[in-house]
């Protein structure tokens, strides 16, 4: 039985000299762990083509140097050897090397006060790429906050002021009185409107040969900072105290990305950031946005 020889069409001249920037695959379904959880992740592979004449790369040579990175730690050392192998596997072909890995991290967060747990996911994206010049990494972030207007808490103990005066202008104040005015209904008849709040952000990681993604630290860092991480199982002592958080953090959009750009500069592992804080307002149809940036 003769044994044919299978073409090989990308490995012939092209009639359009160029050279292409980035050539390769996006929405690989890779498992992998971040931490001790595992995560469904979706993965873009490329390189670039510095032939002018290739007319294309070999492609599924990035898919199988994948197979490292498979239900296992992701970490930036594993990331920089599978972008070196991305490079070796074209030949001479390319000389720069891109990953990025998106997904969303399950962590389980506690009630405030009660025994309760229950899970969030964050989500995130690694991009990553190994060039001449040498190897960067930027870490994407989303994580969701309540946030509390301070105008609005302003407004709302003004009209708590005048109802006060006006029913106890001819009522004798005693202690037991005002404590059931401001236990009423009519005593407190106006709140502050919060509302879902977010903030993006882009950390430059500084490249070394620590063994873990700073992933859930600085997830953790952005919620402290913030003082109103969105909760999951909770009871009404928990509501209770979600309640007080924001009546003791009001913030404007403005006032939330400077205490995160603060945070963020701190942070041991970062060297540079873009942040976004978006307020979705429950008084606008449209959203408040802050924007910050170190090193970028």
């Amino acid at each position: 039985m003769t044994v044919l020889t299978l073409p090989d069409v990308a490995s012939q001249t092209t009639r359009l000299i160029s050279t292409l920037t980035w050539v390769g695959m996006e929405g690989i379904a890779l498992p992998i762990r971040l931490g001790t959880s595992g995560v469904n992740a979706i993965v873009a592979a490329g390189v670039s083509l510095e032939d002018p004449e290739a007319r294309g790369i070999h492609m599924s040579r990035l898919y199988l140097a994948l197979q490292p990175l498979e239900q296992a730690p992701l970490t930036l050392p594993a990331v920089k050897e599978v972008l070196k192998t991305f490079i070796a596997s074209q030949e001479g072909l390319s000389q720069h090397a891109y990953l990025t890995v998106e997904g969303e991290l399950p962590l389980k967060r506690e009630a405030l006060i009660s025994p309760l747990a229950g899970w969030k996911s964050y989500p995130f994206s690694l991009r990553c790429q190994l060039t001449p010049a040498g190897f960067q990494a930027e870490l994407g972030l989303t994580v969701g906050y309540s946030s509390t207007c301070p105008c609005s808490a302003a407004l709302a103990r003004q009209l708590i002021q005048q109802a006060f005066e006006e029913d106890f202008s001819e009522i004798p104040l005693t202690k037991s009185a005002v404590a059931a005015w401001l236990g009423s209904e009519e005593g407190i008849l106006a709140t502050p409107h919060s509302q879902r709040s977010f903030v993006e952000c882009t950390l430059r990681l500084a490249e070394d040969d620590n063994a873990e993604l700073p992933i859930e630290r600085s997830i953790d860092r952005i919620e402290q900072t913030l003082g109103t991480a969105l909760q999951t199982a909770v009871k009404r002592i928990d509501e209770q105290a979600f309640a007080l958080a924001n009546g003791q953090n009001l913030m404007f959009c403005e006032d939330a990305a400077r205490r995160l750009d603060k945070t963020l500069r701190q942070l041991p592992d970062v060297s540079g950031f873009q942040l976004k804080v978006v307020h979705a307002e429950s008084l606008h149809a449209h959203d408040a946005v802050a924007r910050s940036e170190w090193n970028w």
